[in-house]
């Protein structure tokens, strides 16, 4: 019986010494690999930290370079600022005498373009609750529409005058109810000579919407570009241009009634001939010309001066090819814009500019690193007399030269035509003193800076 019950001792402390034995190498390799968990950790950390490190480097030095970033250049008039966030947004009054600026602030601020150069005196206006990334003066210059960036669609804000004469904002009562999920691309306002008004939005898929100025939606175009890349009213008001994916232009024409009551929206014509993508284009000021520029690098300018329901095509006038500061089309995003008299136009692409004639399609003005940020806009006023750029929280307002001898040069055209004697050829004849007279004052100003 003692034997018996030694025996069951016996088996019970061997099956002891196995658990023990398998535990302690379970002991064993799980500390192994908490060893080397935590080196990995560690090994992660470290990276994770250099990693951090290095973007709050980059990060501290990109606040740098903002910082120090100062731009200058012989052909600067002014530099506008005042914005607490980048500019996203701008647009010259068809009556020349406000400049629009929208930016992520949450603000739009009027300047008046007779004051440009005479400090950053400006009309301050609150986007409530959002803010706006395009903005948009109507055709009579009594208002102005943004496109609000997180509501994904629009609020009209009237302009009028204090007491003291000075001019106010006020939006209103209701933004335009909007279901629509696409992100809104651009806006564009319209109005016809019998009174017919309408806004137009864009999408970034295939869509573009024809509203009143209620908001009631008149028409829904699809596009049929794969995407849109572009979209704007014509400064006529007459015309919807789009572009996409599709190597071509399609612009369509918003029409009313002569009461003034909409009608439809027929397809007007299509510009042709590019090999890939149109990054954008731009009207000139009365629609009888555009200008295109594709992702392969090249710009058409185009004669649409036409009447397109007897079944005339627009008409190629130049092209040619572009680099702005050296900097790849294919890779980033390019648009253009076009002066109201289609004589020089502008490209744009990352933060530098080019500016050319599009007579002779000669590139006369390489603006280079012009922001510190990207360029989210181009602009030439009504009068012809500067070109703007805006990016980060800055716009730069440039003379534009070309502009003035591009002018002098079509009025030496058409004096030609005229005899000696005639009123016409003395009227040209003193536009021309006009025009040499001022391109002169700028050239000397811009003489004076560079000698300094």
């Amino acid at each position: 019986m003692q034997e018996q019950t030694l025996s069951s001792w016996n088996v019970v402390a061997a099956i002891a010494l196995v658990f023990v034995s398998a535990f302690l190498i379970w002991f064993k390799q799980s500390r192994t690999e908490d060893k080397k968990d935590n080196s990995e950790d560690d090994s992660r950390q470290d990276v994770g930290t250099n990693k951090s490190s290095k973007r709050s480097q980059k990060s501290s030095t990109s606040k740098q370079l903002k910082k120090a970033f100062n731009f200058t250049h012989d052909l600067l008039h002014t530099s506008l600022k005042g914005h607490a966030g980048n500019v996203l947004g701008v647009h010259f009054s068809i009556n020349g005498k406000y400049f629009a600026t929208a930016a992520a602030d949450r603000t739009v601020r009027l300047w008046s373009v007779k004051d440009f150069g005479l400090g950053n005196k400006c009309v301050h206006v609150n986007v409530e609750l959002d803010h706006a990334k395009c903005i948009q003066f109507s055709p009579d210059s009594r208002a102005f529409v943004v496109g609000l960036a997180r509501g994904n669609n629009v609020r009209i804000f009237r302009l009028g005058k204090k007491d003291d004469r000075t001019t106010m904002c006020n939006p209103l009562e209701n933004d335009f109810k909007d279901d629509f999920k696409q992100e809104l691309l651009n806006i564009g306002v319209g109005a016809t000579s019998s009174g017919g008004s309408f806004v137009m939005t864009a999408y970034k898929d295939t869509t573009i919407i024809v509203r009143d100025i209620k908001g009631e939606v008149l028409n829904t175009i699809n596009t049929n570009l794969g995407t849109n890349n572009y979209a704007c009213v014509s400064p006529c008001g007459r015309y919807v241009g789009a572009c996409g994916w599709t190597p071509d232009v399609k612009v369509w024409e918003v029409r009313f009634t002569k009461t003034g009551t909409y009608k439809d929206v027929v397809r007007a014509f299509e510009l042709k001939g590019h090999k890939s993508s149109v990054w954008s284009f731009a009207f000139n000021n009365d629609s009888t010309r555009m200008i295109t520029v594709s992702k392969k690098g090249m710009w058409r300018f185009y004669d649409t001066d036409i009447e397109y329901e007897k079944g005339q095509e627009p008409c190629l006038l130049k092209e040619g090819l572009f680099n702005v500061g050296d900097i790849s089309p294919a890779d980033n995003f390019c648009f253009t814009s076009l002066s109201y008299d289609g004589n020089v136009a502008a490209i744009a692409s990352l933060n530098s500019f080019c500016v050319l004639s599009t007579r002779t399609g000669d590139i006369d003005q390489q603006f280079k690193e012009v922001h510190s940020e990207l360029i989210t806009a181009l602009a030439f006023d009504i009068g012809g007399k500067f070109v703007i750029s805006a990016g980060d929280r800055h716009v730069r307002v440039f003379h534009n030269i070309l502009g003035y001898k591009e002018s002098i040069e079509v009025l030496r055209e058409t004096l030609r035509k005229h005899p000696p004697s005639s009123a016409t050829r003395e009227r040209l004849e003193t536009q021309i003193k006009l025009k040499q007279s001022e391109l002169d004052k700028i050239l000397l100003t811009t003489q004076e800076k560079s000698d300094s």
